[in-house]
């Protein structure tokens, strides 16, 4: 059996793809420090977390899906090692969900890894996520309840990092649970080298050419993409989690909406300042407990004074129109490159320059 089990529960939107990037794209390294990260990709760990939060839908899931879990803890037991399990929708778990899932990784010592990023940027992300997940609602209705259920991972159930200290800390000591705070004004591979550290990997063997950021629309862009899902969503378009992540996430967000450079936006007063209560409870939960915090707890602080930015109920109609636009003659250029290119004949091969110019 495994000697320890690393989980990494998330949060979400606190570089977790970019760690999962690099992990997954380094196993041969991995499995050289020691580490082993079971499963035939990450997709193992998005199933086991759902298997572990008890997903109804899983029944209708495939073989392969249904037995990730249970694979990935056969990995684990005929391994002398540590083990690394990584995702973010673990952080959604309930208590008693946490606990079997310590409970069924036994006898091998589990440790729980949050990385964490202060709640108002959080928040912001979230929403942000949410919307390239095919989300319709508004920043101002986002999130205004906590959520009973496990499956809801875009809500204070996940965000909100006192909560979820509060339910993993009865499945595992507080000694055992390490939160690493997000600097987002530093490098980019400190975290990594942090994560790394914490893992007893060796941070600078690892490759960290693959790994890509995951970047923000701007204020009015978010606002396009919000309505585009409202006609998606009324037309029963684009639905499985395949379709959203290709067309909506990447083709749509990261790739067309994302470059524009729009202007950044914080939520509304009211939301802001749900963000500050929820934060210095968090604060304080890991100031009066024996948490081990990896870095400076202080970047978890929201600052007392804001740059103004605008909020997304400012957007106007007019706004959405010119970016809307924009986006659908954007994308008939794709369209036509697309369809034209596919149909053109392949060009005859060339023999250099000079070859060239005699065929003309």
């Amino acid at each position: 059996m495994a000697r320890r089990v690393f989980v990494h529960i998330g949060l979400p939107k606190t570089a977790t793809t970019y760690l999962q990037t690099i992990v997954w794209s380094s196993r041969d390294q991995l499995r050289a420090d020691g580490m082993l990260l079971p499963g035939l990709g990450r997709f193992d760990h998005l199933w086991s977390s759902r298997i572990v939060r008890e997903d109804p839908r899983l029944p209708k899931a495939s073989e392969e899906h249904r037995t990730a879990w249970e694979r990935l803890r056969a990995e684990i037991a005929a391994y002398d090692g540590d083990a690394l399990v990584t995702h973010e929708f673990f952080a959604a778990a309930s208590a008693e969900q946490a606990t079997r899932m310590a409970e069924q990784l036994a006898p091998a010592e589990v440790h729980v890894v949050i990385t964490a990023r202060d709640l108002l940027g959080l928040f912001t992300a979230s929403w942000q996520e949410s919307l390239k997940n095919r989300g319709t609602t508004p920043m101002a209705d986002y999130s205004r309840e906590v959520s009973d259920d496990p499956r809801e991972v875009w809500n204070w159930r996940t965000l909100d990092l006192h909560l979820v200290l509060q339910r993993w800390s009865e499945a595992v000591p507080h000694e055992r649970i390490h939160v690493l705070p997000l600097d987002t004004s530093a490098p980019r591979d400190e975290i990594w080298h942090r994560f790394a550290g914490l893992l007893g990997l060796s941070a600078d063997a690892y490759d960290l050419s693959s790994s890509f950021p995951n970047e923000s629309m701007g204020v009015v862009e978010a606002e396009v993409l919000r309505r585009v899902n409202e006609h998606l969503v009324a037309h029963k378009a684009l639905g499985s989690a395949r379709d959203r992540g290709m067309f909506i996430r990447t083709f749509l967000a990261d790739e067309r909406l994302v470059p524009r450079r729009g202007d950044r936006f914080w939520p509304q007063p009211d939301r802001i300042e749900e963000c500050r209560e929820r934060n210095a409870a968090a604060l304080a939960y890991l100031r009066t407990h024996p948490v081990d915090v990896v870095g400076d707890l202080d970047r978890l602080e929201i600052p007392a004074e804001l740059a103004p930015r605008r909020t997304p109920d400012t957007v106007t109609d007019a706004e959405v129109a010119a970016v809307a636009s924009e986006l659908v003659a954007t994308m008939l250029a794709d369209v036509r490159d697309l369809r034209v290119g596919a149909a053109a004949p392949a060009p005859p091969r060339r023999r250099g320059l000079l070859g060239a110019l005699r065929r003309r």
